[in-house]
């Protein structure tokens, strides 16, 4: 199976989550997204959602100077983002569930 697909529909519920415990900036949310499991997550995928969660309200930025670089922006779950990612949890959640049945009806299961 392809996992780029799945990727795609839930990379936003990934995002919000790695910032549920820690603010971070691209490269790092990158890296514990990957160090999580997600290892095909794409740099570009990441930091345009990143901009599309912040359009949508969900995220607050700062900018954090650096001494050995640019300043980076950091990313923050703000109030509508937490309620987001409870949303969207509950509903993988449900999801997860009927897949697993459906495979575990079949024989399938792990």
């Amino acid at each position: 199976m392809d996992t780029t697909q799945l990727l795609k529909g839930v990379l936003d519920l990934a995002v919000l989550a790695v910032l549920k415990e820690e603010d971070g900036y691209g490269y790092d949310i990158l890296r514990r997204l990957r160090e999580a499991g997600l290892e095909e997550v794409g740099d570009a995928s990441v930091y345009g959602t990143l901009r599309r969660l912040f359009a949508a309200g969900l995220l607050t930025t700062y900018v954090v100077p650096s001494e050995s670089g640019p300043h980076r922006k950091y990313y923050a779950l703000n109030a509508a983002g937490r309620d987001q990612l409870a949303r969207s949890g509950k509903v993988w959640r449900s999801f997860a569930t009927t897949m697993d049945a459906l495979l575990d009806d079949r024989g399938m299961a792990a």
